[in-house]
């Protein structure tokens, strides 16, 4: 071993007060996991002497409870960025014991090495093997990883025994250069490779090497029930329609989709239309029904940031690697968020919102406009450039006590400009060419559950009629959200 070995206990005593720590990981995958839990309890035992001890926190995306809980609940946490899914960490940011600044997943990495978050004290990363000449080769995910190893003054690597001899060669490692000097990416189809399977970092600034042996522990999805069931239908359908007529290339284009149980029956159903070719997809996490797809032959290929797989679907990866190997590549997530390859290829973009209004603005972050849920992650890096945006929604919400549209949401985070496409298990709204008015009636009645179409078609009529081009009422538009908050129920309310 070209570095030493260190326990995690040692290891956390290079980090101290008010020091700016960058973690590996994506999606709760290829994250540390014995450092970021020895450097709670060492802030808790600080903390019991009665000596200040937090940190400010910088990743790739969710890391889950081996960093985001643990650290929420020793409070060693200043301010985190750019994208969390933890409870814990979420009551800490809503408390505001953590500032949080929400930022999309395709920019954090090039701030970073801006300096616009200032310096990088430490960086903790994991990877699956370290090669003679003492270069990484990282495990389940990317994310930010290449960009904390370069920048951090100090780098503690924990080597993740689990994974080692496994995931060798399916990384594509590459750090653009800064402005003025930036070049294109090459990357004109999704196998295309452009950069390294390995991560350099400079031996000096290796504090050392933690061993470790443990898997992602990520849970098995949900069974699909008829309403997420219902809405991958409608996606499938709607694309295979847009395919037939010829919108969509013969040969289909790559998919984007997000995490979940909604992403996971959009998958399912398009892997289950056989009308449609075998497809390949540009995303950032690579999820379960992934895995089964390829096997199926469905999908062709898929590159992304991480793989968010339960235990037994990487397993039958590992099983089966001599062929998934080569189909499957894992990238740093400025590349597969990033705009312009995005557009270039063609991305068809699924992603998920908390509500959508008549208008097509979507809110993806913010319960009622005011608490964070997890963060706008990457869905608007690719809204923004896809050749098709679609979101996905269940109608309802808390039993049918949300409607999931309303007259304006209550936070913005993919405006109606960038919006294509809106669907639940009610129907399909495809709101290219249409007008405020056109998009607000195409919504209500493809979209809206039963219980509220009548109550959005009156908030309709009511600000239609005036001299304006978008017919939203100031006095009525939170309405709802008001009702909910007040009585439990957002069909308690009554428009004027």
């Amino acid at each position: 071993m070209i570095y030493p070995i260190i326990t995690a206990e040692e290891a956390v005593l290079s980090i101290k007060n008010g020091d700016t720590v960058g973690i590996g990981g994506f999606s709760s995958v290829g994250t540390p996991k014995a450092v970021p839990a020895a450097l709670a309890v060492y802030a808790e035992q600080l903390h019991n002497e009665g000596k200040e001890f937090k940190v400010g926190l910088i990743t790739g995306g969710a890391t889950g409870n081996q960093v985001d809980s643990a650290l929420a609940k020793a409070h060693a946490v200043t301010f985190r960025t750019p994208f969390q899914s933890n409870k814990d960490m979420r009551n800490a940011i809503n408390s505001g014991e953590v500032q949080y600044f929400d930022v999309h997943l395709s920019q954090i990495s090039q701030d970073v090495r801006y300096g616009f978050l200032g310096d990088i004290d430490v960086a903790i990363v994991e990877a699956s093997d370290i090669t003679p000449e003492g270069k990484l080769i990282l495990s389940t995910s990317v994310g930010i990883s290449p960009t904390l190893v370069k920048v951090a003054k100090k780098v503690i690597v924990e080597l993740n025994e689990a994974h080692t001899g496994k995931l060798t060669g399916m990384h594509d490692i590459f750090i653009p250069e800064t402005p003025p000097y930036r070049t294109e990416l090459p990357i004109y189809r999704v196998n295309d490779r452009v950069g390294s399977i390995s991560v350099k970092v400079d031996p000096k600034k290796v504090v050392g090497v933690v061993k470790t042996n443990e898997r992602d522990n990520i849970a098995a999805f949900t069974p699909l029930n008829e309403t997420t069931k219902q809405i991958g239908w409608n996606v499938a359908g709607f694309l295979e329609k847009e395919w037939t007529r010829g919108a969509i290339p013969k040969e289909f284009l790559p998919l984007q989709s997000g995490v979940g149980n909604i992403a996971n029956a959009v998958l399912g159903a398009l892997g289950s239309e056989k009308k449609l070719p075998a497809f390949s997809m540009f995303t950032e996490v690579i999820q379960n029904s992934v895995i089964d797809l390829m096997l199926d032959g469905r999908i062709n290929y898929v590159a992304g940031s991480s793989l968010t797989l339960s235990d037994d679907k990487l397993d039958l990866m590992y099983d089966h690697i001599d062929d998934l190997g080569k189909r499957v590549i894992l990238r740093p997530q400025e590349t597969t968020n990033h705009p312009e390859i995005i557009r270039r290829l063609g991305i068809i973009a699924v992603n998920t919102a908390l509500e959508a209004d008549i208008f097509g603005n979507v809110n993806s972050t913010h319960v009622l406009g005011s608490k964070m849920m997890n963060g706008i992650g990457g869905s608007g890096d690719f809204t923004r450039n896809a050749y098709l945006s679609i979101f996905t929604t269940p109608s309802t919400a808390k039993d049918g006590l949300i409607s999931s549209i309303v007259p304006q949401v209550s936070h913005v985070d993919s405006t109606e400009h960038d919006v294509r496409i809106i669907v639940t298990e009610q129907g399909v709204a495809d709101l290219r060419g249409k007008s405020p008015s056109q998009r607000a009636r195409c919504i209500i009645e493809n979209c809206a559950h039963p219980d509220y179409k009548e109550l959005l078609w009156d908030y309709l009529k009511l600000s239609e009629g005036k001299s304006c081009h978008t017919p939203m009422s100031l006095k009525n538009a939170f309405k709802m959200h008001i009702a909910f908050a007040e009585t439990g129920d957002m069909k308690n309310v009554k428009f004027e």
